[in-house]
């Protein structure tokens, strides 16, 4: 494959990995709340559940969908339902930065099951497929999943640091508290796509 084509798959990659959505949300709340450390637990378990996604998309996950819309309704229920339980344990959330490993943070399984569940990674993988891969071709498929992997990997773990770095403005519970119901309630809004959509 060329360098031709691997650079427009590198700059999609980073635009639909770094731009916000429910992923991201979780991990910029996660880098204020933990540890750095665990925050990228939960990016590592939202990658690799991302490209298995992408690579199931590319050989032809998302035409069956297409086939059967009963299971793409019942797809976007789950992600709702899923988006929603998040959402109101970021709001019900007392504010006060976790003592040791007092507190639970997203883990691997939920960043994987997360992706599963996003509407924004099902648009990602669909359209970049559709745009840079022959139909069914499982080598431009595995190819652009390779170039997808780091990239989506560094561009979410930006957002764990980020949150890191807001972390020393939000010490206060009150501060996280609003930070936590105003990431709470984007996270609720991103609901409104799947119901819509």
């Amino acid at each position: 494959m060329s360098l031709s084509l691997i650079l427009p798959m590198s700059a999609f990659a980073l635009a639909a990995s770094i731009s916000p959505g429910p992923v991201n949300l979780v991990c910029l709340s996660s880098g204020t709340r933990y540890p750095v450390s665990r925050g990228l637990v939960f990016v590592t378990g939202a990658t690799l559940g991302f490209v298995a996604l992408f690579i199931a998309v590319g050989l032809g996950l998302f035409s069956l969908l297409t086939m059967l819309p009963i299971f793409e309704e019942i797809l976007r229920w789950a992600g709702v339902v899923f988006l929603l339980y998040l959402s109101v344990k970021l709001a019900t959330d007392n504010g006060r930065l976790p003592e040791g490993e007092s507190r639970k943070a997203p883990g691997f399984t939920t960043g994987a099951l997360m992706q599963w569940l996003n509407p924004k990674a099902w648009l990602a993988s669909a359209s970049g497929i559709g745009a840079y891969t022959s139909a069914n071709d499982l080598d431009q498929i595995l190819m652009f999943a390779s170039v997808y992997l780091p990239i989506c990997w560094l561009s979410l773990a930006c957002w764990v640091y980020a949150g890191a770095f807001l972390r020393r403005y939000v010490q206060r519970p009150e501060v996280l508290v609003t930070v936590n119901r105003t990431l709470a309630l984007l996270l609720a809004a991103s609901c409104l796509y799947l119901v819509i959509g």
